[in-house]
Order: C-alpha cells, then sequence, then structure tokens
C-alpha cells in the first residue's frame, strides 16, 4: 500500500509540474516575443523541467523495476504501449491543428504562440514519458543476469545523468566543447551498456516474433516523436529562442540515444537468432525429456508410465512420424505401446524386415540404420520409409524394442541416432531403478509384517509362569529368525494341577509363528478339561489335522504336576527327550519315550504312536524341555553341541534357581557357538522341585 502511494504521489507530481513548466514556458516566451520584460524568472521553466523528469524518473522506478512480475515480453508490451499512447495523442494534436486551420507559424499572434507552445510542451512531456519507460524497462533486461562489473557501469550511468540535471537547472553561458565532451561520455557508456542482450537467448521462437513486432514498432514511435518535437522546436525557434529546448538538456539528448539504440541494437539481435531458435528449443526440449525419464522413478507409479514417457520423448525429440515400444517383461508376458501406428503395420515392419534377413535394425551406429530405406521401400501398402531401431537393456537383458519411423526416406541422421540411443540407455536405468525401488519397498513391506508377526508371537508366549510353592519354572526363547516357531506355556487346571507345554513348530517365519498361535489355543482349550497326557495329544493331532498344510507338524511335550501326590504325568509327541535330574542320587537321564509328532498321522490311528508316562519328583530334581535349536547348534568347525555336553551341564546348575541355571545355559551355547546369529530357535524351559 505504501509504494502505491508513493508511486500515485510521484505521478500527481509530474502532472502538477508539468502543467506548471506549460504556464512558466508559455508565459516567457509570450511576454518576449511582445517585447514586455518576463513576470517569470527565465531559469524558473530548466527547474521546473528537472523536477517534471525527476517524478517521473522514480515514478518508473517504482512501477517497472520493483515488478517482478514481468516477463521479458510484458516489458516490450510496456514500452510499446507507451509510445503507442504518445503517438496517437500527438497525431491527435497535428489533426485537431489540421482542422483548426491556423496560419503559419512564424506569425506573431498571441493565440499561435500559445497554441504552438503547448503542442510541443505536450508533445515533449509525452516524449520524455516514453523515454523513461524506456530507460527503465531496459534497465531490467540490461541488468539480467548482472555481474559486480555491469552493476557499478550502470551506477555510474544513472548518477552521471542525474547529475547532468544541475548543469541544465539555470541557464548557464553554454561552454560548447563542455556540452559535448559530456553528451558523448554519456553516449559510449550507453553504447557499451546496450551490449548486454543476455535475455534474448531466453526467449522462444513465438516470443521473438512477438518481440520483434514490437520493437520494431517502437522504433518507429520514437522516431516520430524525435521528428515531431524537432519540427515544432525549429518553428517555435522563428518566433523566439526564449523557450525550454531540448536540444540543450544533456539528460534528455542521453536518454533519447540511449533508448533508441537499445531498441535497434535488440531488434537486430532477435533477428539473428531467430533461425538458431529452433535448434536451441530442441536441444532445450531434449534435456527437459532427459530429466523427465531420468525422475521418473521419483515421479511415476509403474514401469508403464516409464515406457509412456520414453515413447513420447523419443518421439517428440526426432519429430518422428510414428513409433512403437515392444516390451518383453517375461517369457509370458508381451506389451506393445504405440503412437500413429497400428499393430498390424508394426508386425508387418517386423515381419518383413525378420524376413529379408536385414541387419543393423537394432545396432546403434547411425551408419548402418542409414541404409534401411530401401528395405522398408519393398514393404507394399507402408507408409513409412525410414526406421530407426534401439533394444531396452535392464541389466543386460533385452527386454524391448523401441522403433521410431518416419514417412520420408532418409529420415534419420546421425545426431537424432545418438539422442535416442542416449533416451533408451536412461530408460532402462530408469526402469532397472523403478524396479529396484519396488523390490525395496517390498522388503520394507515385508520387514514391517515380520515386525508385526514378532510382535505377535511375543504375545503368544506368557510374559508369567505359574509359580507354585513346590516348584519354580525359567523359560527362554530366541528366534533364529524375526519370527520363531518355538512355543511354551503353563495353566493351573486346580490347586494342586499345574499344566506345562513345549513345542516347536516346523518350519520358520510367520507361517511358523502361525501354527504357534494356534498350538496357544489348543493348549488352552483342552488343559483345563483335566484331561490324560495322551488323551491331550490326540485330541490336539485331530484339531490341527485341520489347520496344518500336508508337510507341516508340530512336536511337543505336554505335561501336568500334581504336588498333591507328587507326580508329574506326561506324553511325548516326538519332541526332544525331557534331561532330568535326580538329586538325591545325583543321577541325569533322558526320558525317551514313545511318541510321534502331532499332524504327522491324519487319522484316528494316531492313538497308537502315543503314549502316557509318569515319574515321581523329588525336592531337587531339575526337568530341563528344550528344543532342537539348542542341541544342534553348532560352532565354527560345523560341530553340534549335542545331547552329552547338555547333560554334563546339569551338574553346574544344581545350586543355582531356575533363572540363574537358566542364564547359564543360554551363555554357554552361545559360548560353544560363538556367535549370536543362530540357525534355529532357542527355546529353554527349567522347572525345578523344592526341598
Amino acid at each position: 500500500m505504501r509504494s502505491k502511494a508513493i508511486t500515485r504521489l510521484l505521478f500527481t507530481v509530474g502532472v502538477i509540474t508539468w502543467l506548471a513548466l506549460v504556464f512558466t514556458d508559455i508565459s516567457i516566451l509570450f511576454s518576449t516575443t511582445s517585447g514586455i520584460k518576463p513576470e517569470v524568472p527565465v531559469w524558473l521553466p530548466g527547474i521546473i523541467l528537472n523536477l517534471f523528469i525527476l517524478s517521473l524518473f522514480y515514478y518508473y522506478k517504482l512501477k517497472i523495476e520493483r515488478d517482478e512480475v514481468l516477463n521479458f515480453v510484458d516489458l516490450l508490451w510496456r514500452v510499446f504501449a507507451t509510445g503507442l499512447i504518445s503517438t496517437v495523442i500527438s497525431l491527435g494534436l497535428r489533426v485537431i491543428d489540421h482542422l483548426l486551420g491556423s496560419p503559419d507559424i512564424g506569425s506573431r499572434s498571441a493565440f499561435n504562440i500559445v497554441f504552438n507552445d503547448l503542442i510541443y510542451l505536450i508533445n515533449l512531456g509525452l516524449m520524455i514519458g516514453f523515454l523513461m519507460m524506456g530507460y527503465s524497462a531496459w534497465k531490467r533486461l540490461i541488468l539480467y543476469q548482472k555481474s559486480k562489473w555491469l552493476l557499478r557501469l550502470w551506477a555510474f550511468f544513472e548518477v552521471g545523468l542525474l547529475i547532468s540535471l544541475l548543469y541544465n537547472t539555470f541557464r548557464f553561458p553554454q561552454v560548447q566543447w563542455l556540452h559535448v565532451t559530456l553528451l558523448s561520455i554519456f553516449v559510449v557508456v550507453g553504447l557499451v551498456l546496450s551490449g548486454n542482450m543476455k535475455w534474448v537467448a531466453f526467449l522462444n521462437f513465438r516470443q521473438k516474433w512477438t518481440s520483434l513486432l514490437l520493437l520494431l514498432l517502437t522504433i518507429f514511435y520514437l522516431f516520430y516523436s524525435f521528428f515531431t518535437n524537432q519540427s515544432l522546436s525549429d518553428n517555435i525557434v522563428k518566433v523566439s529562442e526564449n523557450f525550454t529546448d531540448y536540444h540543450r538538456h544533456i539528460f534528455v539528448l542521453s536518454l533519447m540515444v540511449f533508448v533508441t539504440v537499445y531498441s535497434i541494437f535488440s531488434f537486430l539481435v532477435i533477428l539473428f537468432n531467430l533461425p538458431t531458435t529452433s535448434v536451441f528449443e530442441q536441444k532445450l526440449e531434449e534435456v527437459v525429456n532427459f530429466q523427465r525419464i531420468s525422475q521418473s522413478i521419483q515421479t511415476e507409479q509403474s514401469e508403464e508410465s516409464v515406457y509412456n514417457i520414453l515413447l513420447e520423448t523419443s518421439v517428440s525429440s526426432v519429430f518422428a512420424d510414428a513409433a512403437w515400444l515392444e516390451i518383453n517383461s517375461n517369457a509370458h508376458e508381451h506389451k506393445v505401446f504405440t503412437y500413429k501406428i497400428t499393430d498390424k503395420e508394426s508386425r508387418d515392419i517386423i515381419n518383413h524386415l525378420n524376413a529379408h534377413n536385414i541387419k543393423g535394425v537394432f545396432d546403434q551406429g547411425s551408419e548402418k540404420t542409414k541404409n534401411l530405406s530401401k528395405h522398408l521401400a519393398t514393404l507394399k501398402g507402408s507408409r513409412f520409409r525410414s526406421i530407426l531401431a534401439f533394444p531396452i537393456y535392464v541389466k543386460g537383458d533385452n527386454i524391448g524394442t523401441l522403433a521410431l519411423l518416419k514417412e520420408l526416406p532418409e529420415g534419420f541422421n546421425k545426431e537424432m541416432t545418438k539422442i535416442v540411443s542416449t533416451f533408451s540407455n536412461q530408460a532402462g536405468i530408469s526402469i532397472e531403478n523403478f524396479r529396484l525401488m519396488e523390490e525395496a519397498l517390498q522388503n520394507e513391506r515385508y520387514k514391517e509384517e515380520l515386525k508385526i508377526a514378532k510382535m505377535v508371537q511375543k504375545s503368544l508366549l506368557p510374559t508369567l509362569l505359574e509359580q507354585d510353592h513346590d516348584f519354580d519354572v525359567a523359560a527362554f526363547s530366541e528366534s533364529a529368525d524375526e519370527v520363531g516357531g518355538d512355543y511354551y506355556d503353563t495353566l493351573r487346571i486346580n490347586d494342586h494341577l499345574v499344566s506345562i507345554i513345549i513345542a516347536d513348530v516346523s518350519g520358520k517365519g510367520t507361517t511358523a509363528a502361525f501354527h504357534m498361535s494356534q498350538m496357544k489355543g489348543i493348549f488352552h482349550s483342552l488343559a483345563q478339561r483335566d484331561i490324560e497326557p495322551d488323551d491331550f495329544m490326540v485330541q490336539a493331532n485331530q484339531a490341527l489335522v485341520y489347520c496344518l498344510e500336508r508337510g507341516s507338524f508340530i512336536s511337543a511335550t505336554y505335561f501336568i504336576i500334581n504336588t498333591q501326590t507328587k507326580k508329574i504325568r506326561y506324553a511325548r509327541a516326538g519332541h526332544c527327550p525331557v534331561l532330568y535330574y535326580h538329586a538325591d542320587r545325583e543321577l541325569t537321564e533322558y526320558f525317551k519315550d514313545k511318541g510321534v509328532a502331532l499332524g504327522m498321522v491324519r487319522n484316528k490311528s494316531y492313538s497308537n504312536f502315543i503314549q502316557a508316562n509318569e515319574f515321581t519328583y523329588k525336592p531337587g530334581d531339575i526337568m530341563i524341555l528344550y528344543t532342537d535349536g539348542v542341541t544342534e547348534a553348532k560352532d565354527a568347525k560345523g560341530e553340534e553341541f549335542g545331547y552329552e555336553r547338555l547333560a554334563a551341564m546339569v551338574c553346574d546348575l544344581r545350586d543355582l534357581t531356575p533363572a540363574q541355571a537358566q542364564d547359564h545355559m543360554i551363555h554357554k551355547l552361545y559360548e560353544f557357538s560363538g556367535t549370536e546369529n543362530i540357525d534355529d530357535d532357542y527355546t529353554t524351559m527349567i522347572v525345578k522341585f523344592k526341598s
């Protein structure tokens, strides 16, 4: 708002100073021609003219220089429009003068003196406004992509012009050599500045034609304004020399030369650059197209989008009449993308070239593709006479072919061949990157799924195990993958019965975790019924038959601890044998009982492969349950941890709590393997009976 207010104020000051200039200049001219001493000082019009120039100078400085929205053509339009308005008003005054039919300008009648000086001052004001508009516009064009040297030179030019106003403010005795020297300096500096035309290179073909027309009309308006003011001033000189004559004004003359010279230079530079514009635009389009292909991995959603971009950019870059892109994603998937050609036409061309055993179609060397025109000429019914074809490679594999066609013979040159070759190579890289990106995203999704599955698996394992006045329990489980299939749990049936289970699902990963969740549901539903361990296994097997796919199974051992009778009933379904330590005899043994894993036998005969067992526990006894990942753990030489090492370790656990015994056991296991990167799931469950 502040800028707009200042702009309006400067415009108002410009109007007021021009009116004051008209009043004072006409008053002095009228008095001198009438032989009367002027009441207005003869130096006053010079001051008022300079104030008028300053107001216009800063008006256009705010209006043009600070308007960042204006582009090159907009600036030319502004200059053209200002010149057009000035010329139309000037022509209107000529028409009025002609209609009034005024006598010869040399007549000293008061009306003629006033009228002709008024017309002159109006034209002078219009010309100065036009020059100021051109000066401000040319300044923005010259300082486009400015340098320190250019800024300093322009500052010298602009400050010098403003200082020259002081020279013309008062009517000092004219020193011819000083006047000519100052004017010559400004003209030379203006010529040097006029050589800066960097903005022209950024105009497209249409903008250059528009600019040529606008500059041509601007030059016409400039010359019309100069000759009109020259004619009017010459006629007033015949009457008197006491008027505001711009011929003695260094600022106006310097501005007149600078604006005119830069207009002519701009016109000529654009005219001479016009023939190369199409080449420049083509190169620019090639860069943009190459960038589109390079960035397609970031912006596009599928490989098909990359293929379409390749087809579009190649056709536009070499001005092809038709094209097709043939992609073989795999042995069974075949896609064809076409541009102004049917599938039948493209297939006929391929069959024709293959039938005549024509070589060089897929060769990226331009010399071999040039001679294909004669081969297409022998294809009846085809409108195409030139073909340029390139293979598309991804990781060294040819996944497709890009073919471009023209209706003219010898339609493709070496430059076009290089362009399409570059596009094809970049498209192959983009497709490869796109596939790698898809693979990476898929892996990320898989990792996220595994994280979720791991969280689910952790939630399936109990955080707290059943404790009793007769025994303590501790358990540990570590998965080889993100998700494992080992399971352990406890459940209190009543005050003196507690059930315990340990299981190992075949396989690893999310499938094993899914089957583990099924085993948990079966355990909690059957254990509460207080059935015998062998019945538990039979019913569990019957339930899992409908859940497990063939080839999958679950090994398990199920226990019921009776704290009242001090007995343990259990059944083993293909799981690792129980390791038991008898405290009273200091004896360690494995319970190797009959049993087949759940899901291995898918009929009611499973009961024949399972048996119930029972033993009595005593204070200080230790029962160690584990999965095969423990005994099958290997060291650097490939030797397994084995059952003997596990049994020998029990002697170290006698005086430890279950939790301490578990930590000691896992530490020894990792120490043996020499790494924490395990090959199979580690799961242990230690039950120690209290004294």
